[in-house]
């Protein structure tokens, strides 16, 4: 995949259980996570596609094994932002005062690091490496508007006019516009190569540490709304209307996964 496309390359659920996270995501999202990854692809670990509906990729299911769970991972979705060269991004990124998770190693499917920035939220680093029939591919997984893809990244930052420079310096992310959000600051809109990509905002009440959120776009709200809690699924934000008249609202999977949803009010 190329790297001048969307920040956001790649979206990956970190779960203890994916079978149980795929049955809920399908019921919530119309998504089918795939069957695991042969060992040479996958380096031996749990690893899946999510399917769309489209026969598109929609993101990766990383299975966490006991071994993770006991150095601290816990389930949680995370993004990929497209780098040109990961180790001279990371170390960037640790001189600006970022932190290393995981340090660079190779893929069948690419270079990868985990990194967190300075205010602590994590994120991966990537420099994909394309399919050899289409040397020109790219990401598909973010769509403003579609179905069964992120189509809206936030993040909650204890500094967020540090992060709007941070993400701007490192990754080429723009940031124009903004909405008052009374004590909590503004909502500052994110773009990248002139397409709206999400938001920047302040830490919620409640919560310890910055963390970007990621929202799946559904069908209908309403349904996908009813489908998390008849699947093991908590709402923690009912769903409220957004600017263009879709509702976008904010859940968590039966595995403890924070996870967003937009979409259209149907009925």
């Amino acid at each position: 995949m190329a790297c001048n496309q969307s920040a956001f390359i790649w979206y990956e659920l970190m779960t203890g259980d994916p079978d149980t996270a795929g049955q809920f995501y399908n019921a919530v999202v119309g998504w089918k996570f795939g069957d695991k990854a042969p060992p040479e692809m996958s380096g031996g670990i749990d690893y899946r596609q999510i399917g769309r509906s489209d026969g598109g990729a929609a993101g990766g299911v990383l299975g966490l094994s006991k071994e993770m769970l006991a150095g601290g991972a816990r389930p949680a979705w995370m993004g990929y932002f497209a780098s040109s060269d990961v180790d001279a991004t990371v170390a960037a990124i640790v001189a600006d005062g970022g932190t290393v998770q995981m340090p660079a190693f190779d893929m069948p499917v690419g270079r990868i690091a985990m990194v967190t920035d300075p205010q602590g939220a994590p994120i991966y680093v990537m420099k994909p490496i394309p399919p050899a029939d289409q040397p020109d591919a790219k990401s598909g997984v973010f769509d403003t508007e579609k179905p069964q893809h992120v189509r809206w990244n936030e993040l909650m930052s204890s500094d967020p006019e540090a992060s709007v420079d941070f993400y701007g310096k490192h990754f080429g992310i723009t940031q124009e516009g903004s909405m008052p959000m009374g004590e909590l600051g503004d909502y500052r809109f994110l773009q990248h190569s002139g397409e709206a990509i999400g938001a920047i905002m302040g830490l919620m009440p409640g919560m310890p540490m910055s963390v970007w959120s990621y929202y799946i776009g559904v069908d209908d709200i309403d349904r996908a709304v009813a489908a998390v809690r008849t699947n093991g699924g908590q709402v923690v934000v009912e769903p409220m209307e957004i600017p263009g008249g879709e509702f976008s609202c904010n859940g968590v999977d039966p595995q403890g996964a924070m996870f967003g949803l937009v979409g259209p009010r149907k009925t």
